[in-house]
C-alpha cells in the first residue's frame, strides 16, 4: 500500500527547484563551504584567516558591484580590469600632490573610462561587448605607457586604505561593506534602481514610457569605471606598488562570475546586490580551500566554470517558464 501511495506521488517540480536553486544555492554553498573548512581545514576558523580572505574578496566585490549594474542593464563591462591598471598608474602620476588628489585623479580616470564605454553603447549604439572589449585593450595599453613598470609607493595616506583597520576590521572591507549597503539601498529604495530594472527588462518599453534610457546607461558605465578605479586604488595600496602590467589580469572574469552566480541573470531585468557579494565570497572560499589541501589553481576554475554553467542554466530555464 505504502508502495502504490509512492508511487502515484508527483514528481518534483523542476521549475521550482530551479528557481530555489537561483534564488538561494549561492547562499548554500558558501554555508556548505565553511562548513566543509570547519571540520576538515586545519587553522581555518582563525580571526587572521578570516581577515585574509576578507581583504582578498573585497576588491572583487567592489568591481562586482559596478558589473552587477551593468549586468541588469542587459550590459557588460570588460574594461574593469584595465581600468584597475589605469588607476595604479594614476596613483603612481599624481601621489606625488598628495594621496587625496592621486585617489580623485584614479577614481575620474575610471570615471571618463566608464562615460566612453558608457556613450558607445547609449549613442552610439555599439553592442556592450564590443565596446568595451576596445576598451579592455586600449586602457590597459594606455597603463602601461604611464607607467611602464612597476612603482613602489610610499605615501603613508595611501598605505593606510591598504593596511588601516577599525576595531580590527580593515578600511578595505569597511569600504567594500559601505559601497555594498549603498548600491543594495539604491537598487532597492530608489527611482534610479527601479529605472535601471526596467532597463534591463524590457529597454524598448522603457524608452517609449519616457525613461531617460541613454543617460541611465552613461551613468551606469560611468559608476562600473569609478568603483573599478576605486579596486585599483585600494588593491595598489595593499600591495603598497602600482603595477599596470598585472593588476586587474582576468579581473572582468571574476567578476561576472560573482554576479551570474549571484542570481543576477546576463538577461538584464534584474539585480542581486547581495548575492553578488556572496558569489564572490563562494569564489573567493573556494580558492582558499583548494589552497589550504594543496589542489593546483586549476581545480578551481574548472570547478568555477562549472559552477557558472549551472548558475546560467538555472537562470535561463527559469526565465523561459
Amino acid at each position: 500500500m505504502a508502495e502504490a501511495v509512492a508511487g502515484r506521488r508527483p514528481a518534483p517540480d523542476r521549475a521550482r527547484v530551479l528557481a530555489w536553486l537561483q534564488e538561494y544555492g549561492v547562499y548554500a554553498s558558501v554555508l556548505a563551504l565553511l562548513l566543509f573548512n570547519v571540520v576538515f581545514t586545519p587553522n581555518f576558523v582563525d580571526t587572521g584567516n578570516f581577515r585574509t580572505q576578507l581583504v582578498q574578496v573585497a576588491p572583487i566585490v567592489i568591481v562586482a558591484l559596478g558589473m552587477a549594474l551593468v549586468i541588469g542593464t542587459e550590459g557588460i563591462d570588460l574594461s574593469v580590469g584595465s581600468v584597475m591598471a589605469l588607476a595604479a598608474s594614476m596613483v603612481v602620476l599624481y601621489l606625488g600632490y598628495g594621496a587625496l588628489p592621486a585617489v580623485l585623479a584614479a577614481l575620474a580616470a575610471g570615471a571618463v573610462v566608464g562615460a566612453a564605454g558608457g556613450g558607445l553603447v547609449a549613442y552610439v549604439g555599439v553592442q556592450p561587448i564590443v565596446a568595451t572589449l576596445a576598451l579592455l585593450v586600449g586602457v590597459r595599453g594606455l597603463a602601461n605607457v604611464l607607467v611602464p613598470q612597476l612603482k613602489e609607493v610610499s605615501d603613508p595616506g595611501l598605505l593606510a586604505l591598504g593596511s588601516g583597520s577599525v576595531a580590527g576590521l580593515p578600511y578595505v572591507v569597511l569600504i567594500a561593506a559601505a559601497l555594498t549597503a549603498a548600491l543594495a539601498f539604491a537598487v532597492r529604495r530608489t527611482t534610479f534602481g527601479r529605472q535601471i530594472v526596467a532597463i534591463g527588462g524590457n529597454r524598448t518599453a522603457s524608452e517609449l514610457s519616457g525613461l531617460p534610457v541613454k543617460r541611465l546607461l552613461l551613468a551606469v558605465y560611468m559608476i562600473s569605471g569609478t568603483l573599478a578605479a576605486g579596486a585599483g586604488v585600494l588593491a595598489t595600496a595593499r600591495l603598497q606598488a602600482g603595477d599596470p602590467t598585472s593588476l586587474g589580469l582576468f579581473m572582468e572574469l571574476s567578476a561576472i562570475t560573482a554576479v551570474v552566480i549571484g542570481g543576477t541573470p546576463l538577461s538584464g531585468g534584474r539585480v542581486r546586490v547581495i548575492g553578488t557579494v556572496m558569489g564572490a565570497l563562494l569564489m573567493q572560499l573556494l580558492q582558499a580551500t583548494l589552497i589550504k589541501h594543496d589542489l593546483p589553481q586549476s581545480w578551481a576554475q574548472i570547478v568555477q566554470a562549472a559552477i557558472i554553467l549551472a548558475a546560467v542554466y538555472a537562470a535561463g530555464n527559469r526565465g523561459a517558464r
